[in-house]
């Protein structure tokens, strides 16, 4: 008797849940000129490009400095470095 019960208050819930969201999806009907998200991801493309890779005679370069990071706790001096083959 409980598991009719049961069902039956999730038939209620669930017809009430499509109700309470079907007038918020009809009046949704501003047509405006920006794309959705979902429009968005799909029109992003990056394109890669494979480096080559570095020769026998290379060498790594690196250039390290300390750069302030303003944030919530104040203000913190972190470590940067930048590398690149040569």
């Amino acid at each position: 008797m409980r598991a009719g019960q049961l069902s039956l208050g999730m038939a209620v819930l669930a017809s009430a849940l499509a109700l309470s969201a079907a007038p918020a999806a009809a009046g949704n009907t501003d047509k405006s000129d920006k794309p959705s998200t979902r429009e968005l991801a799909a029109q992003s493309r990056i394109t890669v490009y494979p480096r080559p890779k570095p020769g026998p005679n290379s060498k790594r370069h690196c250039q390290a400095w300390l750069a302030k990071e303003y944030r919530v706790s104040g203000t913190v001096i972190v470590p940067r470095m930048q590398c690149w083959w040569d």
